[in-house]
């Protein structure tokens, strides 16, 4: 069984952010910082998805209207 890989990769933002917030919450003062930049990039992921999404969400409808009005 051949499982698709941007399947897989869907959850390694969500594991970056978990991973950040455990090492926040369970590791010493001094290396707390150490976990902050995986949780950024773990959020900063998640929103470029996003924003891709609705950039081509908003491209495909215009698409669509523009071959509507020319029939």
């Amino acid at each position: 069984m051949k499982i698709n890989q941007t399947f897989i990769l869907s959850f390694v933002a969500p594991l970056m952010i978990l991973i950040s917030a455990l090492g926040f919450i369970l590791r010493g003062n001094s290396k707390k910082i150490f976990y902050l930049p995986i949780g950024l990039m773990g959020i900063s992921i998640i929103l470029e998805k996003d924003l891709r999404r609705r950039l081509d969400r908003k491209n495909i409808f215009k698409k669509i209207k523009s071959f509507q009005k020319v029939k």
